[in-house]
């Protein structure tokens, strides 16, 4: 079927391509070869489009399934995202270098610290030994919203700033939750325990206090959300404040780099990767 991609009749062609897409993934390797062998313009177009082709539909069948059996895993989430423009991401490297920075954190962390302690703890290790930083010099460029891109240059936009934060909080069993404010993304340090409510900034959440990873993890109080909401006009929506879904986070990340694809003009890509959104549906069914 393959050595028939060059077939100048469309409807031939077109057949074989509906072929070897329904097989998936297996034939990715051989249509590959194929395209190495070729020095058919055509043909290596037509190859590379198919292969495109089953790679997106296997991306948007898996966070598919993630979202309805996986979703608690944050990590493999925000790596189906980034194999959207990476297939052949080493997904293994990218956790190692995780577990790296976790057993550095963990490390200095101690049973009795307070949570401010323990997030001191967590920012001197991601923002001034492993030199995590805001990409404000390229705020709005694509590789702000791979994760895998994040890790390598330690720069990133808030929401994968806050991703890479969260991941470290929870595998170290501290409860940091994002939360979906809008036009920034920032994280919540929960305890959902009941003791000492009265330090709480929003203890009807259990919500201790508020982190802002963009800013080094800077800790901030319910109050400076307010005044962010009153700047841009909003309302004070219980949403703001509480923690959100891991679907929502990536949901956030898919809308992230599809505006990120059309602020530099490239329409069809920005409408791809927003197909993705109809695979992470925010009321999930089976």
């Amino acid at each position: 079927m393959i050595s028939l991609l060059d077939d100048p009749d469309m409807e031939v062609f077109q057949q074989i391509s509906s072929e070897l897409i329904s097989l998936g993934r297996d034939v990715v390797p051989m249509l590959e070869e194929a395209w190495e062998t070729s020095f058919d313009p055509i043909m290596q177009e037509r190859i590379e489009n198919i292969i495109h082709k089953i790679q997106f539909d296997g991306v948007k069948d898996e966070l598919r399934s993630w979202a309805l059996h996986d979703s608690e895993d944050l990590l493999n989430g925000a790596l189906l995202v980034a194999r959207y423009q990476y297939p052949d991401l080493d997904e293994d490297a990218v956790r190692s270098e995780l577990n790296r920075i976790k057993r550095d954190i963990w490390i200095e962390l101690g049973e009795f610290m307070t949570p401010q302690e323990k997030i001191m703890i967590m920012n001197r290790v991601i923002f001034e030994r492993e030199g995590f930083t805001g990409n404000t010099a390229n705020f709005h460029a694509p590789q702000n919203s791979f994760i895998h891109t994040v890790i390598e240059t330690r720069k990133g936009n808030p929401l994968l700033l806050s991703v890479i934060y969260m991941i470290l909080a929870r595998q170290l069993d501290l409860p940091v939750y994002g939360i979906n404010l809008p036009e920034h993304f920032i994280l919540a340090y929960k305890d959902d325990s009941g003791v000492a409510k009265a330090t709480h900034t929003y203890p009807e959440a259990g919500v201790v206090f508020y982190i802002n990873a963009f800013n080094k993890g800077s800790i901030f109080l319910k109050g400076d959300i307010d005044q962010f909401l009153k700047k841009l006009g909003l309302k004070q929506e219980p949403g703001f404040y509480t923690p959100c879904s891991n679907v929502q986070i990536i949901r956030r990340m898919v809308l992230n780099l599809s505006n990120s694809w059309q602020k530099l003009g490239e329409t069809e890509k920005a409408n791809e990767v927003a197909e993705l959104l109809n695979f992470l549906p925010e009321q999930l069914s089976e």
